[in-house]
């Protein structure tokens, strides 16, 4: 195992989004130096760093530059090339490891080490062109999903097929390239698991958390809603057996779709912090940003036990459509925290920020989240 990286050691991050700003914040704290990397000027962890790298992820001999400037090497998002956290490894260490990286930001890939491993998944068939589309839905049967195989987040990359007859159609919106074709999943809700693992075996998680989306995109987050105990206990089990099985040092987020008989289904890996878990910045001991520092650092884990029942919603550019947000009335409840994330311009869809709030439960905590949302919004005159 290799040493500590102490207070004083520089973290580099490869991309330089929310989350990779957020650790920065929590790197910060602790004593630690930060850069960061991407193609992007003025970015949100950027702003926090003591210094933006602007290039290519392509651009090797440029990540080589940055590896070599860094004591550790993380990403904040798994679009980042895997040659990219290859070449870094080359400098210096990489957590998690490029293999995770390249397991998870392809559909295919991830399918098949899911499956292959007995982790439960939806049933699927690789999609090589036009013609194995057809194949794939006389066995998967539809409905079924479309998605591209690599490179999709928040619903993009997807197409659902309600008939044979849509598969022309749905060809084109993903693209016409590599995909998989999954048996459409009739599911109750969807949930997660936001797991940590130390370089020496140690395991922690985030309890299981509820999420709520709209029109893709998570919505609302509630950590630990009332569940069977027998769910969350096997959701925690299927995580860490995921995180095991990919020698994960750093933290990943297991997302699963819950049918309607209770059972569970794996639906993607997220090899970072993951949106869901962002209550943890506020409501933990540890959060998932500490806990990734952490981990990368090699220090030991810090405990993640919750404060307070407490729920996550996010803002999105539509919450500017009818001017700038009135922020003193959403910060009037004493009892919500207000996260931006230094993005100069809203567009629809785009994560601006969340908003955290605690309650007595977090169903509570959700509905004083959205009421705190929903005072930023200014009424038209």
């Amino acid at each position: 195992m290799s040493r500590p990286l102490v207070p004083g050691a520089t973290i580099g991050v490869l991309g330089s989004g929310q989350l990779g700003r957020m650790l920065a914040l929590s790197a910060r704290r602790m004593g630690y130096r930060v850069q960061t990397y991407s193609h992007d000027r003025d970015t949100p962890t950027g702003q926090v760093a003591d210094r933006e790298w602007v290039g290519e992820y392509m651009d090797l001999a440029s990540v080589g530059e940055f590896a070599q400037a860094v004591d550790a090497v993380t990403f904040e998002f798994e679009n980042v090339p895997f040659e990219a956290a290859a070449q870094a490894a080359e400098y210096t260490r990489v957590r998690p490891d490029g293999h995770v990286l390249h397991t998870a930001q392809h559909r295919l890939r991830e399918k098949t080490f899911l499956s292959d491993n007995g982790f439960p998944t939806a049933a699927f068939e690789r999609v090589a062109d036009r013609a194995s589309l057809d194949h794939a839905i006389q066995r998967i049967g539809c409905p079924a999903v479309l998605k591209t195989a690599g490179f999709g987040y928040d619903g993009k990359g997807q197409a659902i097929i309600h008939e044979p007859a849509d598969a022309d159609q749905a060809w084109q919106a993903i693209g016409t390239g590599e995909a998989v074709l999954e048996a459409f999943v009739d599911f109750a809700r969807e949930v997660s698991v936001v797991g940590a693992r130390g370089a020496d075996g140690a395991f922690c998680h985030f309890g299981l958390i509820e999420n709520r989306h709209r029109d893709h995109i998570l919505d609302v987050s509630i950590p630990d809603r009332a569940v069977d105990d027998e769910q969350r206990e096997a959701a925690v089990a299927i995580a860490r057996g995921i995180l095991e099985q990919l020698d994960v040092v750093g933290v990943l987020c297991v997302e699963f779709f819950v049918r309607r008989d209770g059972t569970l289904l794996v639906n993607e890996l997220a090899p970072r912090p993951h949106n869901s878990g962002h209550f943890s910045f506020d409501a933990c001991l540890t959060s998932q940003f500490e806990q990734q520092l952490r981990t990368v650092c090699g220090l030991p884990m810090g405990e993640p036990q919750r404060l307070q029942p407490s729920a996550m919603v996010n803002l999105l550019g539509d919450v500017w459509d009818g001017g700038d947000p009135d922020w003193a009335a959403a910060v009037a409840d004493p009892r919500v925290k207000l996260h931006l994330y230094g993005k100069a311009e809203p567009r629809p869809g785009r994560k601006m920020g969340h908003i955290t709030a605690f309650d007595d439960d977090g169903e509570a905590a959700a509905a004083r989240a959205l009421a705190a949302r929903a005072a930023l919004i200014r009424q038209s005159e």
